[in-house]
């Protein structure tokens, strides 16, 4: 009977002898109460009473039935419940009850053995409560007539001592004991003859008595019958027969067939064959033929129930007398029980990080056959992870033997089949389902090694730009990924606090407004951590790039809008088509398609004069220069961007169409200048020249001493500082929306007497001036050699960078 015992089971210390060499043996008496003491079990085992606690004491029958019980605190064991012997042990000589002491930490068997003392508890019982002889008359005194004797349950001193005749008489007597192969007889003896005519019947009872204290009896009454003369009573070819009978003998099978002859003839000579009174119980495996005396089975039998029957067999002939003989049934085992597996205790689930060698399961098999039947062996199914170590007799230790890794196989279906060596051999087996228990032994893993996320400039705040996902590989706690941004920036990489990671999801938002011109990209490090103890975590880079909008309109550079009165640009009348009369100069801080500028004449004087080129911003003339053109023209150019939709600005200018550069000395819109004398004109051109060569002289001592400081900076200052400007003028100089590099422009301010002459500077260091004029300009003798000298001191910083308003603020004289 397989029965659940929660037992501790730990790896026994291979210096820590697993069980003592002898037993601990103790006596007790049959019917003891419950709670009787049987011994002080701790002192005799020679353990302190507290490691019974510590150590999980436990008593282990073989039988699984516990009739004895331990007290943890004093170490006393005591009598669980009450004890029958006869029900125990039947009719043995001695009756042992064998059970383990079971301790734990480390693991130690103690083995235990407990006598139990027969006391005079039962009475003698006879098989029949009434025998009846029929006796002939004038028998021969001296004869003998067996009876069945009486059956005590107990033994030795307490089993059936005497038998006695009550009342006495004179014809009867009582002989008893043993014969030579240990079977008790009684029998009644004649003393003198009977005489059916002075008695034809006759009653008195057969007393047995025991020999405890006080005695204890049985009584059967005997009823005498008297016959006529039958001498001869049957008698049996064997006084006991013996005979082997497999236990898988089907019912109905003879078993055995006696014999006995009478030497009388007629009725008393015929001989009828009956068991007992006992043996002929309804619950009785055997019957016997009444006229053959053919022993059959009428059920199975049970080797593991009862290994031997003994019988009673009377042969009565037609004149009463009768005969006994025993017959003794000897039961062969055969391999009818398949092995038992009995767990004593099981420890599932399993941690992943157990280390080999850890015990699982602790358990023990057993067998209800004989010799060979009952030997058993256990083995496991395939298995690399798991294996069987024997502990103690028929004890075995399921254990591990490699790591294990739960996210590899969370469970494991472990067959243990045990065999018996009969033939053919029986097997059982049971199942063990091992679960593994998690442990935080993965981080978590992203599933993009990086992301790039997009988001457009002049965003909404809070505004979710994407998301990053984590996955762990370890379930529950272990497996819940936080998210967060990780506090370790490179300080290489351009990072702002706009950033946000919700750590539940790990959307990623923005916080606030981004400017495309201000911030491009920006890198963070996510970090993913799960709720482990210790947590473990993962870092990943998240690239956001801002997307440009077109939110800035294109900045005229030249002409400068703020420069005061708008200067006249001086055009020859003599002039061809295709003439450069100007160009307007642009940029625009956005980037991409939003920055592509285009030029547009939008309001001039004489529309058809002049032609804008749409890509340059180069004012050309359209035809040449009439006599019926006004000599003072203004022009409206439009710069428009690309974006969508798009921005644009104005710029004007001023164009004067001169015979030759003597008109100069007149100052336009004064009516008092027209009648100066014509000596001004050349008084004037000396007063310029001789400024000009004063001023060349000092301009060349200046650029010369501000070469010289710009060589110790790097050659590309001045364009490596376009970076720190607004990133639109930047891309436009990368883009070539700047113009090239030019000489210089004469121009004139309307509504002045004075002259002025402007220059516009190289963007490139090193390059020389040209003339801006291409399609044919003034002549030789009208253009003046200069070098351009700017109006303010303009110098970079330390990082080569000039400021916009710097920028804006370049003029040259």
């Amino acid at each position: 009977m397989a029965m659940a015992r929660q037992v501790l089971c730990v790896c026994a210390l291979l210096s820590v002898p697993l069980a003592r060499s002898q037993p601990i043996r103790y006596s007790v008496a049959e019917e003891a109460d419950s709670g009787s003491l049987v011994g002080n079990l701790a002192q005799d085992a020679a353990l302190p009473p507290a490691q019974l606690s510590a150590r999980r004491a436990r008593l282990l029958a073989e039988d699984g039935r516990q009739h004895f019980r331990l007290d943890r605190a004093s170490g006393r064991l005591v009598v669980a419940d009450r004890l029958d012997r006869e029900q125990l042990c039947a009719q043995s000589d001695t009756c042992t009850l064998a059970f383990e002491l079971l301790l734990a930490d480390p693991l130690q068997f103690f083995r235990v053995e407990v006598a139990l003392h027969d006391i005079n508890d039962h009475s003698p019982v006879f098989p029949a409560e009434r025998v009846t002889f029929k006796i002939p008359e004038r028998g021969d005194p001296g004869s003998r007539f067996p009876l069945e004797v009486a059956r005590d349950l107990d033994i030795g001193s307490n089993s059936i001592q005497a038998y006695s005749i009550t009342p006495e008489n004179e014809y009867f007597s009582v002989s008893y004991g043993s014969r030579s192969n240990g079977d008790r007889y009684v029998e009644l003896v004649l003393e003198k003859p009977l005489d059916r005519e002075e008695k034809a019947e006759m009653d008195f009872s057969l007393i047995a008595v025991d020999g405890g204290s006080p005695p204890r009896s049985g009584t059967t009454q005997i009823h005498i019958v008297v016959l006529d003369v039958n001498d001869n009573a049957p008698v049996f070819t064997q006084d006991r027969y013996t005979m082997q009978v497999l236990e898988n003998t089907p019912k109905g099978s003879v078993v055995l067939t006696v014999l006995a002859t009478d030497r009388d003839a007629g009725v008393n000579g015929e001989i009828s064959y009956q068991f007992s009174e006992e043996v002929g119980r309804s619950d009785s495996a055997f019957e016997i033929d009444p006229i053959m005396g053919e022993i059959k089975l009428t059920k199975p039998l049970d080797f593991e129930a009862a290994e031997t029957h003994e019988l009673s067999v009377r042969a009565t002939d037609g004149g009463g007398l009768s005969a006994i003989c025993k017959v003794l049934v000897k039961v062969l085992d055969v391999n009818d029980n398949a092995p038992e597996l009995v767990v004593s205790s099981f420890s599932s689930p399993l941690a992943e990080n157990s280390a080999p060698g850890t015990v699982v399961a602790l358990f023990t098999v057993r067998d209800r056959d004989a010799g060979a039947n009952g030997k058993v062996s256990c083995a496991l199914d395939d298995q690399l992870v798991f294996s069987l170590r024997p502990a103690y007799k028929n004890y075995y230790e399921l254990v591990t033997v490699s790591a294990l890794d739960r996210e590899e196989t969370a469970q494991y279906i472990v067959t243990v089949t045990a065999a018996d060596a009969g033939s053919p051999p029986l097997t059982s087996s049971h199942t063990f389902t091992v679960a593994i228990s998690d442990v935080n032994d993965n981080a978590p893993v992203f599933n993009q090694s990086s992301y790039t996320m997009y988001v457009r400039e002049n965003n909404v705040p809070s505004v979710l730009v994407g998301a990053v996902s984590a996955a762990d590989a370890d379930v529950g706690l272990n497996a819940k990924v936080t998210y967060s941004l990780s506090a370790g920036q490179a300080a290489e990489r351009p990072w702002c606090s706009c950033l946000s990671v919700n750590s539940e999801s790990g959307q990623v938002f923005v916080l606030r407004a981004l400017d495309y011109e201000q911030l491009r990209q920006s890198e963070v490090v996510v970090s993913a951590s799960d709720a482990g103890s210790p947590p473990l975590r993962a870092n990943v880079t998240v690239r956001l790039l801002v997307l440009d909008e077109n939110d800035n309109a294109p900045l005229v550079l030249y002409p400068a809008p703020d420069s005061g009165p708008a200067s006249s640009e001086l055009v020859p009348v003599s002039a061809e088509a295709g003439y450069l009369v100007s160009k307007v100069v642009a940029v625009d801080a956005d980037s991409g398609q939003n920055s592509w500028l285009s030029y547009h004449l939008l309001r001039a004087t004489d529309p058809g004069l002049f032609a804008v080129a749409a890509q340059s911003g180069e004012v050309r003339l359209r035809r040449p220069v009439t006599d019926r053109d006004s000599v003072k023209h203004k022009l409206v150019v439009l710069v428009r961007d690309n974006g969508r939709p798009p921005l644009s600005a104005t710029a004007a200018l001023s164009a004067l169409l001169l015979k030759d550069f003597s008109d100069l000395r007149q100052p336009h819109g004064s009516p008092a200048t027209d009648d100066q004398p014509g000596s001004l004109t050349t008084y004037l051109i000396l007063a310029l020249v001789s400024v000009s060569l004063l001023f060349l002289g000092s301009t060349a001592a200046f650029v010369a001493r501000r070469l010289c400081k710009r060589k110790e900076l790097k050659a590309a200052h001045v364009l490596d500082g376009a970076d720190n400007l607004p990133s639109g003028l930047a891309e436009a100089a990368a883009a070539g929306t700047l113009p090239h590099p030019y000489c210089y422009e004469i121009s004139l301010t309307t509504g002045s007497g004075n002259s002025e002459f402007k220059f516009l500077k190289p963007f490139g260091p090193g390059l020389t001036p040209q003339p801006w004029a291409t399609g044919g300009g003034p002549s030789e003798e009208q253009v003046f050699p200069c070098v351009p000298v700017p109006t303010e001191d303009v110098t970079p910083d330390d990082a080569g960078t000039v400021s916009a308003e710097q920028f804006n603020r370049l003029s040259f004289n």
